[in-house]
């Protein structure tokens, strides 16, 4: 296996990481981020909730797999840029939505030249 490849993976994998742990927490908090939610303005908060545990789980792996990973990353890309402006646009917020930004670039890097 090349370099690059091996470099490619470990990113994807570490991409990958932030998603599966978001997951993991949605499911085993699932009535406080629905109330998190809600305290945001968004309705059907445990549908949406829902939506994005199953969307962060298989857009992370298809990075690790690398299978569709183009489609995964850029599905995680939208969802995140959403996430973002709903959740992170105060100004207290401003670390969160930078780092939130950069994992879309790295995003974004699979998108353009995939896994």
């Amino acid at each position: 296996m090349r370099r690059e490849d091996v470099l490619a993976l470990a990113g994807r994998m570490l991409l990958a990481t932030v998603f599966l742990a978001s997951a993991f927490g949605k499911i085993t908090n699932f009535e406080a981020t629905t109330r998190y939610m809600e305290a945001n303005g968004m309705s059907m908060a445990p549908f949406y909730c829902a939506a994005a545990v199953v969307l962060e789980a298989l857009g992370a792996i298809s990075l690790i797999l690398g299978y569709f990973a183009r489609w995964g990353a850029a599905a995680l890309a939208g969802f995140l840029v959403a996430a973002t402006w709903i959740f992170h646009a105060a100004p207290e917020q401003r670390i969160q939505l930078l780092k939130n930004l950069a994992v879309v670039g790295g995003l974004l890097q699979i998108v353009a030249y995939g896994p």
